[in-house]
């Protein structure tokens, strides 16, 4: 589909457009777009009458579907080869069919002295509640990030791998001991096994950490900020938080 019937359709979404206006938000003139109007006609997408022009009831059925779809490839637009490389497959298959909901997000390649103040990075001073996250690993300065949100009364809910739970008993059990009995920090152990390095989300932002697809890691992260993609990050988070349990003494 050429791009002028292609953003024809998506202004077309919103509601009978008159022609001046589609001439303006499209940047073209009338000559190059009356041809293109004539092949949407043809196909029987659009309807036309006193020089406004609307959706069919076929044209908004392609429409709600191609939006979506358009949406998803801007998405991995971004940077395919990085989405191509690494491993999605434990994003459950509802949230797959919503990757659209990242289309705003950022592949992140972080210098080497900011690999482990990562939330640094995004946080930016901004005060947030609460921080969400899963995952496979603590970052070496977790003692320092732990105790200043919980010291902001910035809850915590963190699910953990078996593997993560297990290196938690025998290296930092003091620390976590002391987590615990925060009010501010709430730990989970997820029953099955974590094919991912870890994702995290506050009230502003969500990362994402994958492994490649060979089973090794790199640095790189996936960052979003739009709202439709901390919605999509807590209903990933749901998902394995419904299938976790509460650690309530380590």
């Amino acid at each position: 589909m050429s791009e002028k019937r292609k953003g024809t359709l998506l202004l077309l979404q919103e509601g009978a457009q008159g022609m001046e206006h589609l001439l303006r938000s499209l940047g073209t003139n009338r000559q190059a777009l009356l041809p293109q109007m004539k092949v949407l006609e043809e196909h029987y997408l659009v309807v036309h009458y006193d020089d406004t022009y609307e959706l069919t009831t076929i044209g908004k059925l392609v429409v709600d579907e191609m939006a979506p779809l358009l949406d998803t490839l801007e998405a991995f637009d971004i940077d395919i080869d990085y989405w191509g490389t690494h491993d999605f497959d434990f994003i459950p298959p509802f949230l797959l069919k919503r990757m659209n909901d990242l289309r705003e997000c950022k592949i992140i390649t972080p210098q080497l002295a900011e690999l482990y103040s990562l939330h640094k990075t995004y946080h930016k001073n901004k005060i947030t509640e609460y921080v969400y996250s899963v995952g496979n690993l603590f970052y070496p300065d977790y003692r320092t990030k732990f105790t200043e949100m919980i010291d902001n009364s910035i809850t915590i809910n963190y699910i953990v791998s078996e593997d993560l739970l297990n290196k938690v008993r025998t290296e930092y059990y003091e620390d976590f001991k002391v987590f615990i009995k925060s009010k501010y920090f709430k730990l989970y152990l997820y029953n099955n096994k974590m094919n991912f390095l870890f994702f995290t989300f506050d009230d502003y932002h969500i990362v994402i950490s994958p492994l490649k697809k060979d089973g090794s890691f790199d640095n790189k992260y996936v960052l979003c900020n739009a709202e439709d993609a901390l919605k999509w990050g807590k209903d990933l988070f749901d998902h394995y938080l419904r299938k976790s349990r509460p650690i309530t003494d380590i």
